[in-house]
């Protein structure tokens, strides 16, 4: 069946019925298919046509050209309201031009790095003394710069290229546990991980022990708790150091040791010094400490 061939509705409820649609596909660039679609909209009278035919076209058009009906909807409107169905020219749109160039942007790094990055102010007015004092035509184009926008020349990326500044990890101050040296006064019961302690069982835990990976596969971590007092031992074993497997972990060392745990001491890894094991141990009436960074 060719498309020249359906020249009525009943053709193409025939057409569609019949599932022949792949056969029909369209072939050619996208004037080609609009060109088409415009002859077809005239061949069958559109205009003319009532709502329950007018669908009945657009389902065959669907069908040949592959566009959604969104898209269809959209040229049929173009073609009601002028006539035609044209492809519009892509036109290219005017950006912002930039004002300050890479060599702008790059004398201001040079203040800033000898100056340390003091504040925008500050280089504002340098840079207006370098060229209008000093006549060095170097800063002519940054020596009118705003102090907002300053700032904004900071974050692009020739200056990053042309400065960086890196500064030292700030230590989160955590308020859970005591920092202090875990005091058993000849008790047992003050566990520690990675020191030691139990009777009254102060617990001592010995760190986290990573046994390493074999063929890449993650190797588990191994937890020593040593009583203070008594060097009472108990070592668990766990695949990761996640609140889902060391939680169960630690409740199975306190329920191990012989005597009432008293005491908590770990150093700061986040393993233990987070809230659900804070809550644990004051469920438990044990008091916690950490050691020094």
């Amino acid at each position: 069946m060719r498309d020249d061939e359906l020249n009525t509705l009943d053709d193409i409820t025939s057409f569609l019925q019949a599932e022949l649609c792949p056969s029909m596909e369209l072939q050619g660039s996208k004037e080609d298919v609009y060109n088409w679609l415009e002859k077809t909209l005239i061949r069958f009278r559109y205009m003319w046509l009532d709502k329950k035919k007018k669908g009945l076209v657009l389902r065959y058009i669907e069908q040949i050209t592959g566009y959604s009906r969104q898209h269809v909807s959209k040229l049929v409107h173009a073609y009601t309201k002028t006539g035609h169905i044209r492809v519009n020219p892509r036109r290219r749109r005017q950006g912002f031009q930039s004002k300050y160039t890479r060599k702008d942007i790059a004398a201001l790094a040079e203040v800033d790095q000898a100056m340390d990055g003091v504040s925008g102010t500050t280089v504002k007015a340098l840079c207006q003394r370098e060229f209008e004092v000093y006549g060095n035509t170097k800063f002519k184009g940054i020596s009118g710069v705003s102090v907002s926008h300053l700032y904004n020349l900071r974050k692009s990326p020739t200056y990053q290229r042309c400065r960086r500044v890196f500064t030292k990890t700030q230590s989160t101050p955590v308020d859970i546990g005591k920092r202090c040296k875990p005091k058993p006064n000849g008790k047992p019961g003050y566990l520690r991980v990675p020191q030691g302690s139990l009777s009254c069982f102060a617990i001592h835990l010995l760190d986290s022990v990573h046994q390493g990976d074999l063929d890449g596969k993650k190797g588990v971590y191994h937890i020593n708790a040593v009583d203070e007092v008594t060097q009472w031992e108990v070592v668990v074993t766990v695949p990761r150091i996640t609140d889902q497997f060391m939680i169960p972990a630690l409740t199975s060392i306190l329920k191990q040791c012989p005597f009432k745990t008293l005491g908590f001491h770990s150093d700061n890894g986040s393993e233990y010094i987070n809230r659900r094991v804070a809550e644990l141990l004051n469920d438990s009436l044990i008091s916690m400490t950490k050691s020094r960074p």
